[in-house]
C-alpha cells in the first residue's frame, strides 16, 4: 500500500500522522527491529517511544537500518518520571537524541503529570524554543493537570497522549481537548488485551457491516473522532491490517453506537494516583 497516511495538523501547524506504530514493551532486539521495518514498509512514518520503554537505542538503529530519511520520519519520546528538574529534563533528553540517533525529535511528553512536572515543561519549552523539538506535549494528563500546566505555561502543549479505547472513551477530556486545540493522541487504542472489547457485540456487528476486522474498527473510529491512534504489534499482519482503515469512515450513527459501549474502564495506571506517582520518580531507567 503506497498511499500516504493522512496527517492531523497540531495548531502550530506541524503534521502528525494519524496513524503510528507504539513500542511498549517491546524489548527484545529482533522483534523490535521486525516490527520497526514492517511498519515502514507498510508506509508507517509515526514511530512512539519512550525512556522508560528501554528501546530507544533499538528504534534508532532500526531506523538508520531502513534507509528512510529522517525528514520522512515523525519521532515521539517522552521523558521519564525520574527527571523532576529542568537540568534533569534537559540530559534526559540529550540522553534520547543520542539513543535514537538523531538531533531533534518530532514530539516530546511528559510522561506522566509526576513531581516537577511544571518544572520538566519550562525545559520542554526551552528545547522548542530552539528548535530542537518540532512540537511539545504531555501525556496521561487529566483536566486539573492541564489547567495548572497552563497556568504556568507560555506555549500551550499541542498533544495529549492518554489511555482511550472504546471502553475507556475519555469522553469529557476528549471534549476539553478539542475546545482548548489540543490534540488527542491514543495509547492502548485497540484496549491492550483488557476487557475484551475486540470481541464487543457492537464491534463485531460493524465488523460485520463494514467488512472490516473488530480492529479496523476500533481504530477507525479513533479517527472519525480525531484522535491519533498508534497500536503497538509485533506480527507483521497485524501492522499491515491496522494499516488498512483509510477506505472508509464509519456513518454517524455507528458513531453513535460505539459511544454507546462506554464504560469508563480503566485499563492502565490512574494519573490521580498520588502514591503511585511517587513511586514512579523513583523508579530509574537503569532497573
Amino acid at each position: 500500500m503506497n498511499t500516504k497516511i493522512p496527517s492531523f495538523k497540531l495548531e502550530n501547524t506541524i503534521e502528525v500522522p494519524q496513524l503510528g506504530l507504539g513500542v511498549f514493551l517491546v524489548e527484545d532486539e529482533q522483534e523490535l527491529t521486525q516490527s520497526v521495518l514492517a511498519a515502514i514498509k507498510h508506509g508507517y512514518r509515526h514511530i512512539d517511544t519512550a525512556a522508560i520503554y528501554h528501546n530507544e537505542a533499538l528504534v534508532g538503529e532500526a531506523l538508520q537500518t531502513s534507509g528512510i530519511p529522517r525528514s520522512e520520519l515523525f519521532l515521539t519520546s517522552k521523558v521519564w518520571n525520574d527527571a523532576i528538574t529542568y537540568e534533569d529534563t534537559i540530559a534526559a533528553f540529550e540522553t534520547t537524541l543520542k539513543k535514537l540517533k538523531t538531533d531533534y525529535l518530532d514530539l516530546y511528553l511528559i510522561h506522566w503529570p509526576s513531581e516537577g512536572y511544571l518544572e520538566k515543561w519550562r525545559a520542554l519549552e526551552a528545547l522548542y524554543e530552539e528548535g530542537k523539538i518540532r512540537a511539545i506535549g504531555v501525556s496521561n494528563f487529566e483536566i486539573n493537570h492541564l489547567e495548572q500546566l497552563m497556568q504556568e505555561a507560555k506555549i500551550k502543549p499541542m498533544i495529549n497522549q492518554v489511555e482511550t479505547n472504546p471502553y475507556f472513551q475519555q469522553t469529557e477530556l476528549h471534549d476539553y481537548l478539542v475546545k482548548q486545540g489540543i490534540q488527542h493522541e491514543a495509547w492502548g487504542p485497540l484496549g491492550q488485551g483488557k476487557g475484551n472489547v475486540l470481541e464487543d457485540n457492537v464491534i463485531q456487528e460493524l465488523a460485520e457491516k463494514y467488512q472490516k476486522t473488530p480492529a479496523q474498527i476500533i481504530l477507525r473510529w479513533h479517527l472519525d473522532r480525531q484522535v491519533i491512534a498508534i497500536p503497538k504489534s509485533i506480527h507483521e499482519t497485524r501492522i499491515q491490517e491496522n494499516r488498512e482503515i483509510f477506505d472508509f469512515h464509519l456513518s454517524k450513527e455507528d458513531l453513535v453506537k460505539m459511544a454507546s459501549i462506554d464504560k469508563n474502564q480503566r485499563g492502565g495506571a490512574d494519573p490521580t494516583d498520588d502514591a503511585w506517582l511517587v513511586e514512579t520518580t523513583k523508579m530509574s531507567l537503569s532497573e
